[in-house]
């Protein structure tokens, strides 16, 4: 089943999301591999695809897994928790249902 993870960023998260984003997108690279990502991407701070120094205030990634307690782990293990740089995760199943 699809679900989807919504993490909302501590405030000024910016130095913090650079250092780490690579371990970040390794596993976001994992999850497409496996044919198992359908989206994901962070919540720009301003309504641009280039945000600069305004930042991000959390991320989303829609992905399978076989039950919420797995997403629930794998979201559990991002080194951006490591980091400090998501205050709140949530997770929960998502129906696809256009397109």
């Amino acid at each position: 089943m699809w679900f989807v993870i919504w993490a909302e960023d501590v405030p000024n998260s910016l130095a913090a999301r650079r250092a780490t984003r690579p371990a970040h997108l390794e596993r976001l690279q994992q999850l497409k591999a496996d044919g198992r990502l359908l989206v994901a991407g962070p919540c720009p701070a301003i309504a641009s695809n280039d945000p600069g120094e305004a930042g991000f205030t959390g991320s989303m990634v829609v992905a399978e897994f076989d039950s919420l307690e797995e997403a629930q782990r794998w979201a559990d293990a991002d080194p951006y928790i490591a980091a400090g740089v998501y205050a709140k995760v949530t997770v929960k199943p998502y129906i696809k249902a256009l397109p």
